[in-house]
């Protein structure tokens, strides 16, 4: 078995990262986008979650191959919401089950600490509980629901929002706050 490395993915890491994507557009409702990409209409996009301060991407490659990658972006262009990240993960088909996204996921959430980012949030499309499983193992906790609210394949997804905090509560500590 190929041991997995995870790093910060490269502008080269773009051609299979699409590819990883476009699985998703084409054979699930995971992701909206109704029409396969390509790797040069996504350059902005790779961008925005490559760089600067908060925005991160990070790649999994085994024998030599990006089996999946994981990243934050900017949740909305006003302002008040710049400490307010949104996540990104997908795996390789063939690839999930094998722990990646957990090693994805650590990565990311590593390379964020001290950043100036008060809340992360996670859109998934229903059902998927795979991913609200990784999610919930990373502290997130749900927020809400959009109903019927993405239509692709002929019918109507619901989105689930979860969200954490950056830095999660020391397990087991208890809080020192006094009852009223």
């Amino acid at each position: 078995m190929s041991e997995t490395v995870v790093r910060p993915a490269k502008l080269s890491d773009l051609p299979p990262i699409t590819g990883i994507y476009n699985h998703y557009i084409v054979h699930t409702p995971i992701t909206f986008d109704l029409e396969p990409v390509t790797a040069e209409s996504r350059i902005g996009w790779f961008r925005e979650h490559s760089e600067g301060a908060r925005n991160r991407l990070f790649v999994a490659e085994r024998a030599g191959a990006i089996v999946g990658y994981a990243g934050t972006g900017r949740f909305r262009d006003r302002r008040a919401y710049d400490t307010t990240v949104e996540t990104t993960i997908y795996c390789a088909p063939g690839s999930t089950g094998l722990g990646i996204g957990v090693e994805l996921y650590e990565a990311l959430f590593a390379a964020l600490a001290g950043e100036d980012i008060n809340r992360i949030v996670a859109g998934i499309t229903l059902p998927n509980d795979a991913s609200v499983a990784l999610h919930r193992r990373f502290g997130f906790t749900p927020v809400g629901t959009f109903t019927a609210n993405g239509r692709k394949f002929g019918r109507y997804w619901d989105v689930l929002w979860m969200e954490r905090p950056l830095a999660l509560p020391a397990r087991g500590r208890r809080s020192r706050a006094k009852k009223v």
